[in-house]
């Protein structure tokens, strides 16, 4: 099991090695998989550990099971997602989902060093303490535990505090921010973002009819003042989404006097303000002054999520704000997630413990790591073609082409070739960063990145634009 992280369970690492054996496959026809003794023997586990991971990755389409004849992995053609438009995102989805693909559109910096063993571990502990009860008081807003431990990572002072009541957690950031957008009725309006945006959110609000003003990062991470003045003046502006630290995903920060300038506008425009906090832990440097340390917190609402920080076994959401309780209340209730409370509980104890903090100190050292030698790769094999923003913290490297391509056709031509990137049009719902591109450098499994670099810059080549 060489390479297996020390936490995992045993079926977790038996199911890592199956994952990075059926890629490397890559087949369009059907491949026999290695029998159950056969692993067993090769990996030094028990045959029942090797059945309980084939097992799963049966359920999830990756394989499938021949009486007396064994596991086989499924053709990449049947496992595909099928694309039946022409919608950017649609493709790239699709693209990523496919066994075999190098993806390198993605921003999960958990990916590196997830907190899902001790997760799990501490979950099973909370289990045998916490007996299933029939009838438990409804939290429709999440686990009190839980609310109590983010109210208190967010107080740091007599002035700057939150309460458990202050704080609701969703099932995932988007969610709590679907619920955002109904509580503060945004349909209609038009709401401010920095630019470039996650297209999660541009989605989002974009299928919630909101209008969208997009204000452009600078080169040094500031927002343009004077556009932002300008696009404070429209009437109709109701909400407005900044970093807390870092802009993502061109990856800089906000320089102080910057963030000053800019919540010195929003509070005389006096619109509610969104205070994106996903990456504020994940910045390479601490950062000591955030958006909410001086803006007004009587117009002030945070979002953030676990999931960037844990990994994908921490999916939950949350918001927080002094005010507007009761219909954040009534919205959450209307809503009803099904949360797991053990899992919410076993969340706050990360918190409680220092383990969460030790884990981010960890996280945060590898993704400088990879992030210095994603740099130097890029810089070494296309610092002709791209020009790459050094990122001060997350998962991701934004970057520029030097010369006109059509980015659409390299995009596609990468996705024949397994390899799936983010365009940077998708950041925008304007049409702007037809010219960029977003690549993750927290990429996880044994493909050839030199390999992968050197087809990104040939596509680059071949669809450069006269």
């Amino acid at each position: 099991m060489k390479g297996a992280r020390q936490t995992d369970f045993a079926y977790q690492a038996v199911y890592r090695y199956l994952t990075h054996l059926i890629s490397e496959l890559g087949a369009d026809c059907r491949v026999r998989l290695p029998s159950l003794r056969q692993l067993s023997e090769r990996l030094n586990v028990s045959i029942s550990t090797i059945q309980y991971a084939y097992s799963l990755l049966e359920k999830e389409g990756r394989v499938y099971s021949v009486a007396k004849s064994g596991y086989y992995a499924l053709p990449m053609a049947c496992t595909s997602v099928i694309n039946s438009g022409s919608d950017l995102l649609e493709s790239l989805y699709s693209g990523a989902r496919r066994p075999g693909m190098l993806v390198l559109s993605a921003d999960e910096p958990a990916a590196l060093q997830p907190l899902d063993s001790p997760l799990l571990l501490l979950e099973r502990e909370l289990v045998r303490q916490y007996p299933r009860q029939p009838q438990l008081p409804p939290q429709p807003c999440g686990e009190h535990e839980l609310r109590t431990a983010v109210a208190a990572r967010y107080t740091t002072s007599a002035s700057r505090y939150w309460h458990a009541d202050d704080v609701y957690v969703g099932a995932d950031l988007r969610g709590a921010l679907e619920l955002l957008i109904g509580v503060l009725n945004l349909k209609g309006a038009a709401v401010l973002v920095e630019s470039p945006c996650d297209w999660s959110i541009l989605r989002l609000l974009q299928a919630a009819e909101v209008r969208v003003i997009e204000v452009p990062v600078q080169a040094d991470g500031g927002l343009d003042l004077e556009i932002l003045a300008h696009a404070l003046n429209d009437p109709s502006l109701r909400l407005a989404i900044v970093s807390s630290s870092l802009n993502m995903p061109h990856g800089s920060r906000i320089p102080e006097d910057n963030r000053r300038a800019t919540a010195q506008l929003l509070q005389q425009k006096g619109c509610w303000v969104l205070e994106n906090d996903s990456y504020g832990e994940l910045g390479f440097e601490a950062d000591n002054l955030r958006f909410r340390d001086v803006l007004d917190p009587d117009r002030l609402i945070v979002c953030s999520t676990f999931e960037k920080v844990m990994g994908p076994e921490a999916p939950y959401g949350y918001l927080l704000t002094r005010h507007l309780r009761s219909e954040f209340q009534r919205h959450f209730l209307l809503r009803a997630f099904r949360l797991s409370p053990i899992r919410q509980k076993a969340v706050a104890r990360l918190y409680a413990s220092g383990r969460f903090d030790q884990h981010l100190h960890v996280l945060r050292r590898l993704l400088k790591e990879r992030k210095l030698s994603m740099s130097q790769a890029v810089q070494e094999r296309l610092g002709e073609a791209l020009q790459i923003v050094d990122p001060q913290g997350g998962a991701t490297l934004w970057a520029r082409c030097r010369r006109q391509v059509d980015m659409r056709r390299v995009f596609q031509r990468l996705l024949k070739q397994h390899v799936v990137i983010a365009p940077g049009e998708l950041f925008s719902l304007q049409g702007s960063y037809q010219q960029h591109l977003r690549l993750n450098h927290s990429f996880s499994g044994h493909h050839d990145l030199a390999a992968a670099l050197a087809l990104l810059g040939d596509a680059l080549r071949m669809e450069q634009l006269d």
